[in-house]
């Protein structure tokens, strides 16, 4: 699945994958730069809690956002496949100047939205500039292919990741979550190796990867993002590995980013803080 066609002369909105776990008390650094990307004042924030199953989950992120003082806060009770079926629900993502999906189970959020209304609009919301932000599970769903689980704290092997469809908003990455606090390397090694087109992004809690529409990101955070870029590799057991057996990746490139650090997606290159992405 391809991101959503452009409009003419129209930038393509943020992709804002969060690796869960953000701090939402103190400093809220990351939901306060995605707010101010979404408008402000004037922003409508839409958010999507499908992928949990706690009923607090939807007014937790609503009161983050009054409190921060976006204009307007809804978000939408989805718990059925029926549900994205609500015209009433497409509308209010029409109108949102930003969308947010919770963390949860990205199956879930999967299975319920794949495919209905209310994806194909989160879509084309993104498509014509809207920013799109996702935490834990949310962030998961944003890319092409979802990473829907594999063992953490285990080498890269055969079978040692499952992937299934996610949203589709970028088919530039793949990504994971809570990346170092649960020691997911393995299996994003593991999701990289299938096709080395993909450039794996592991996000660590309380940090996030700001993708704008030139396909440069920015890392905000406490926390790291780690960027595997299979582009250049040389050689990968994975087509022959059963299931179990440890992997040979040879010429893996490896970045890791602290908050400031920009990766150019389209040129595979980490920059230091306040680089200039020309030079």
């Amino acid at each position: 699945m391809c991101p959503a066609p452009l409009m003419p002369d129209q930038d393509r909105g943020y992709i804002i994958p969060i690796g869960g776990g953000e701090d939402k008390v103190k400093e809220m650094q990351i939901h306060r730069k995605f707010l101010e990307i979404a408008g402000g004042p004037k922003a409508d924030i839409v958010v999507i809690p499908t992928a949990s199953r706690l009923e607090s989950t939807g007014p937790d992120y609503n009161e983050i956002f009054h409190d921060l003082g976006a204009g307007e806060v809804e978000f939408l009770p989805i718990e059925r496949r029926e549900d994205c079926e609500n015209p009433a629900y497409v509308e209010m993502l029409k109108r949102a100047t930003g969308i947010f999906i919770t963390g949860g189970n990205q199956l879930r959020l999967s299975t319920i939205l794949g495919g209905t209304p209310v994806a194909q609009t989160i879509r084309r919301r993104n498509a014509a500039g809207v920013p799109v932000a996702g935490t834990s599970a949310g962030a998961s769903i944003m890319s092409e292919h979802m990473i829907a689980g594999g063992k953490s704290n285990a080498a890269p092997s055969g079978g040692g990741v499952s992937l299934s469809p996610g949203l589709g908003l970028t088919n530039a990455v793949v990504i994971d979550q809570h990346f170092t606090q649960r020691n997911r390397l393995g299996r994003l090694l593991s999701a990289t190796s299938h096709n080395p087109f993909l450039i794996g992004l592991g996000i660590d809690e309380d940090s996030a990867a700001f993708i704008g529409p030139d396909d440069v990101l920015e890392v905000v955070g406490s926390g790291m993002v780690t960027v595997v870029d299979a582009g250049s590799l040389s050689y990968s057991s994975m087509w022959q590995a059963s299931k179990g057996e440890a992997l040979s990746l040879l010429g893996l490139r490896v970045d890791v980013m602290s908050e400031g650090c920009t990766y150019d997606l389209a040129k595979r290159q980490a920059y230091p803080p306040d680089a200039n992405h020309n030079d």
